[in-house]
């Protein structure tokens, strides 16, 4: 091989082999931090605007409105930030021509890339919905020339596949802003992100069931405190009824047998990088049995490490 006429002398004479390396002190290129992702959408009115504005105060960058082909250059946007730009929120709504077409590109070219996203969709009530609508006299965006009720169907409908891929779906049809701004914050709060997050929801069978449980358990088969004249008056927080529920047959038995298969359950989530969870425990009115075995389980769950949050859905509502 010819040696090239740029060659030091002594290379060239020894016929030497020239690294095409940068030199130890030249500056090494490093790829820019991914910007994490969080994709928040849902039902109109259900609370859209009110979580981005929690992650706001958390110190997210977030952008409303944002046309879902775009998410990938706003991602791009933010790891040009050289970290300034560490934790992205974007809001996205089916006012868009091609929501779901434009959507589906994103995400797959996200994925491409390795970010870390994750989706967080609102949901609420036909109910709920129609008296938030009304209260502020403005009309939903996709009910054209129809009723309330018609564009909600109409976006339900739309946004269906969504809330089947979402990562976390929050019910607000009971919560008001204080409530919501919890629950955003047990999944959301603290700097270090535990391997999977848990919300014990108590509820009552006769208020329905909840929108957003991923579990739903039933409490039903354990004789209920409100026939005790002397427990009636109290709820599952109470030593005594929590006493009764317990020493019922059955009752630490199945206690036990959940937690152990939660923790199988758990396990796999974990794999499939499922982050959140919502266990739902429900008995006839929501205040005595459920409320109870909540508690307890929730404790379960914390002593094995998953970050676990109590909600009483109900209780208080008789």
């Amino acid at each position: 091989m010819d040696a090239s006429p740029d060659m030091p002398p002594d290379q060239q004479e020894h016929g030497a082999h020239v690294s095409t390396a940068s030199p130890p002190d030249s500056p090494q290129t490093t790829e820019p931090p991914i910007p994490e992702l969080v994709i928040i959408s849902g039902m109109s009115g259900a609370g859209r605007s009110t979580a981005a504005k929690y992650l706001e105060d958390l110190g997210w960058f977030v952008v409303d409105n944002l046309p879902p082909a775009l998410i990938p250059t706003m991602v791009e946007l933010g790891a040009r930030s050289q970290g300034n730009v560490a934790r992205i929120a974007v809001v996205v709504d089916v006012r868009g021509g091609r929501f779901f077409d434009n959507l589906r590109e994103s995400l797959a070219d996200l994925d491409a890339r390795q970010v870390k996203r994750r989706i967080v969709f609102l949901e609420s009530s036909d109910d709920a919905l129609v008296r938030r609508f009304e209260s502020v006299r403005r009309p939903h965006p996709l009910q054209g020339d129809g009723r309330i009720v018609d564009g909600i169907a109409a976006e339900r409908q739309l946004l269906r596949e969504l809330r089947g891929d979402a990562d976390l779906v929050i019910d607000t049809s009971s919560l008001n802003v204080h409530e919501l701004r919890a629950k955003m914050d047990a999944q959301f709060a603290g700097d270090e992100e535990p391997e999977l997050r848990a919300t014990v929801m108590s509820f009552g069978f006769k208020y329905g069931l909840p929108v957003d449980a991923d579990l739903v358990a039933d409490m039903r088969f354990l004789p209920n405190p409100h026939w005790v004249p002397e427990l009636r008056p109290f709820t599952g927080l109470n030593e005594e009824v929590a006493t009764y529920v317990f020493n019922q047959p059955g009752a630490k038995e199945f206690l036990d047998r959940y937690a152990e298969l939660l923790q199988l359950i758990a396990a796999g989530y974990r794999r499939e990088g499922k982050r959140y969870v919502t266990i739902a425990v429900g008995c006839t009115g929501g205040k005595h049995r459920s409320v109870a075995v909540s508690e307890r389980l929730a404790a379960r769950l914390s002593a094995e490490g998953v970050e676990t949050v109590v909600v009483h859905r109900d209780m208080g509502r008789e």
